[in-house]
């Protein structure tokens, strides 16, 4: 079991689907500051049947949010590439990835590539290094990250400016309520 997190943080899991492999990240969000926990990968061996890889990648995140227990879980959204194969292909393992955590009663965000991108790099057309380059900026201890875990860190770094942004939209609404 993974220790709670910090007083007024909120634990975000940002996910970054694949069939082969779904990368993932864990981070703590307070204040605008951020912690990292910890990152990998869920792999699904392409050799097996699709039901099975779907199951594994299932049962990878389901096992991550059992481990963590986030208050939210990011996902990026699929880009939908010229073979609609592989597009339906990439939303299945989506598909499954996301329920995971909605399942856990955790709300699931999504956010499109460039606002992801534009949340770290600040250019919506950032490539994988300089997303790569800019979560070891932003997270110092995570170190260096296979590309599937560092967009998926990239997805929960996306997720905590929006959510500090939405809550200092509300805080007014807060502050005026008797």
């Amino acid at each position: 079991m993974t220790a709670p997190p910090n007083q007024g943080a909120i634990r975000i899991l940002g996910l970054d689907p694949g069939l082969r492999r779904t990368g993932w990240g864990v981070i703590d969000c307070a204040d605008n500051r951020l912690r990292y926990l910890a990152s990998g990968a869920v792999t699904a061996d392409p050799k097996r049947e699709m039901a099975d890889r779907l199951k594994l990648l299932h049962e990878g995140v389901a096992s991550l949010v059992e481990t963590w227990s986030p208050h939210a879980a990011a996902v990026e959204e699929i880009f939908v590439s010229r073979n609609p194969g592989s597009t339906l292909k990439l939303g299945q393992a989506r598909g499954v990835v996301m329920l995971a955590p909605a399942r856990a009663g955790i709300a699931v965000y999504e956010y499109a590539a460039n606002a992801v991108k534009k949340s770290v790099v600040g250019v919506g057309h950032a490539d994988k290094a300089q997303v790569q380059a800019m979560v070891r900026m932003l997270l110092p201890t995570a170190g260096p990250q296979s590309a599937d875990a560092a967009d998926a860190l990239a997805v929960a770094i996306c997720h905590a400016h929006h959510a500090a942004t939405q809550a200092a939209w509300r805080a007014p609404e807060r502050a005026a309520a008797p």
